[in-house]
């Protein structure tokens, strides 16, 4: 199997940095490009209670949660990501499901590697069978391998 490019979703949780050694490892040993992805959440989609807050607010928001999300992939990329050949950031927004999905397509990935839990996960102990809601949707739905890592594991 040829791997040149490996999508690596993040929603920057603690679970979700656990993938971290499975990412480098692989992509050392494929010697592939790593695409960091960050899917932050649409609020222009959601319903505006009273007016409030407005459009602009909501994107102004939107455009300070991608900067800081930016920030802190690039602190990733420099402490856990040093050892891949080729590294890119990728920040969207909307469902994460969707966004996975598409970065695949849009990114021409061969492999993804994600944590099968993300945020709002972290109390979960080692014997949860059950993969949370991206993850599954990404499995069900991915047209390349998917490589789940659990986070309670690593």
């Amino acid at each position: 199997m040829e791997v040149k490019t490996i999508l690596w979703p993040t929603d920057l949780s603690r679970n979700s940095l656990q993938a971290a050694r499975q990412v480098v490892s692989l992509a050392d040993k494929y010697q592939a490009k790593v695409i960091l992805l960050y899917v932050g959440t649409d609020l222009t989609a959601l319903d505006q209670a009273y007016g409030y807050p407005s459009q602009e607010h909501l994107k102004h928001f939107q455009e300070w949660e991608l900067q800081k999300a930016k920030e802190q992939m690039e602190g990733i990329c420099a402490k856990d990501l040093k050892a891949c050949p080729l590294l890119h950031l990728k920040l969207v927004q909307g469902d994460p499901a969707t966004e996975i999905l598409k970065a695949i397509k849009e990114e021409k990935a061969d492999m993804v590697v994600l944590t099968s839990h993300g945020k709002g996960q972290e109390a979960l102990d080692a014997k949860t069978a059950e993969f949370g809601s991206v993850a599954r949707k990404v499995l069900a739905q991915s047209p390349i391998p998917v490589v789940v890592v659990n986070p309670l594991t690593t």
